[in-house]
């Protein structure tokens, strides 16, 4: 199978893998001929990328980062708490966020489990999943991230929690924020990014006298947005100022921000949102933080096309664990012709290679073979 831009998908090709709601219901099965009135709703619905069928690439193996019945779990439990809060008074919050605590702190040892049984790296462009609300998926997402990032770099597993809890409730403070501002399609203005930046200090506040949650939990939600260099909002807080949780969710919550459609922009790839990040490395992001990130993340995810420096072409087939920047490649091209027998290509065994670009866009012509 191979990723590929939805936008760029020949009329006939052949889905490889489903494509769920956040209910768990089965929109396109695999195997699915896929018809341009599909495509056209897959881009509508913000679907960046799916997988299709090829010969040449059919038995590469995704695997999802976590269950799908795990994952649709998680929205459900993230989704409820959230309406609840953004319906209720204030007094209301208290109780809601109370009860849900428990019901949170079992999902991140259910999420801990899988991460730490899987060994591999985090890849959640392999996950497609249709979502009604951007921010119940992104909280889950940011989540995976941070607790990826937690583990690489060996936090004890209270800390682990804690951090997994402030995740998921790092944007419970825009359920404050008007609809019409969190959807809009184009560029806020000064006063309704104001608005926005508002949710940090909310967020806080709904959590801070909580019992069931920690202060950590709490600040998690008020320093998300701090950088490194006193640019952030909402205190404007410094380096050693900012908590390490505040940190390390600051690099998730940026990472998939720019990997997720949004209503304003498309997504970008994972290596593009890497980059993103080390441009920000020492005045935004810490760097043990990113380098921890980078380790842990599929930069490359299996099945994307990608060109080597020595100008061969292949898909991406197998991770390296703790090397997301060196995957196994299976070469399909050489000297701008295909090869005979495609084989495959370890980049943490030749060095001196590297990959310098990639490409959803292919030509689909094998997949009239089937």
């Amino acid at each position: 199978m191979r990723l590929v831009a939805t936008t760029s998908v020949a009329e006939g090709a052949l889905l490889g893998k489903a494509i769920y709601n956040d209910k768990g219901q089965t929109l396109l099965n695999v195997g699915v001929r896929l018809e341009r009135k599909m495509l056209k709703r897959l881009e509508e619905f913000g679907i960046n990328y799916i997988y299709i069928m090829d010969p040449d690439t059919d038995d590469i193996v995704f695997k999802n980062s976590i269950s799908e019945e795990l994952r649709i779990n998680a929205i459900m439990t993230i989704g409820e708490t959230f309406k609840q809060v953004q319906m209720d008074s204030k007094i209301s919050h208290t109780f809601v966020l109370e009860k849900s605590a428990k019901k949170f702190k079992m999902l991140i040892v259910a999420l801990l489990d899988e991460l730490n049984s899987s060994k591999a790296l985090l890849n959640l462009l392999s996950d497609v999943f249709l979502h009604d609300h951007y921010i119940f998926s992104h909280s889950l997402n940011v989540t995976l991230y941070s607790l990826a990032i937690g583990i690489e770099m060996k936090l004890s597993p209270k800390e682990l929690e804690q951090l997994g809890l402030g995740a998921i409730l790092h944007d419970v403070g825009k359920m404050k924020v008007p609809e019409a501002i969190l959807t809009k399609p184009g560029k806020l203005t000064a006063e309704e990014f104001e608005i926005i930046k508002e949710h940090a200090e909310d967020g806080f506040q709904m959590l801070r006298n909580i019992p069931t949650i920690s202060l950590i939990v709490a600040h998690c939600a008020y320093q998300h947005h701090e950088r490194l260099n006193g640019g952030g909002y909402p205190r404007g807080l410094k380096e050693e100022e900012i908590h390490l949780f505040g940190k390390i969710l600051g690099v998730a919550d940026v990472f998939d921000a720019v990997t997720s459609n949004r209503v304003y922009r498309p997504a970008m790839l994972p290596h593009e949102g890497l980059e993103i990040l080390y441009s920000g490395v020492g005045s935004l992001f810490d760097p043990k933080i990113v380098d921890a990130f980078r380790r842990a993340v599929a930069i490359y995810p299996t099945g994307l096309t990608v060109t080597l420096s020595d100008g061969r072409v292949g898909v991406v087939a197998e991770q390296n664990a703790g090397l997301s920047e060196r995957p196994i490649i299976r070469i399909l091209e050489e000297g701008g012709c295909r090869v005979e027998q495609p084989y495959h290509l370890d980049l943490k065994s030749n060095l001196s290679l590297m990959i310098v670009s990639c490409d959803t866009i292919i030509q689909y012509e094998y997949a009239n073979n089937y």
